[in-house]
């Protein structure tokens, strides 16, 4: 995983909430950690990693914040943290 990877991956678990953390750079940090992405219809991506899967609505630019929490979670139910992806 590069710098610019670790960096939104530490910018998914920031406190306070991040605003301003790119959809596609997100979706970028997903792949590199082995997840399989699927676009389904409506705006919808669904995303399987470690035996879990979930579906995301698809942002056009920024996440709002209740989606950078449903992310966040997500990460952590797969044992994905920042600790693993020192910057």
């Amino acid at each position: 995983m590069n710098h610019h990877h670790r960096k939104i991956l530490h910018a998914l678990f920031a406190h306070p909430i991040s605003a301003n953390i790119d959809f596609k750079q997100v979706m970028h940090v997903l792949e590199e950690v082995g997840a399989e992405i699927d676009h389904k219809a409506g705006n919808r991506v669904g995303v399987k990693l470690n035996g879990h899967s979930v579906a995301f609505t698809h942002a056009h630019h920024d996440l709002p914040k209740a989606e950078v929490i449903q992310i966040r979670k997500f990460l952590e139910s797969c044992g994905v943290t920042p600790d693993k992806y020192p910057l």
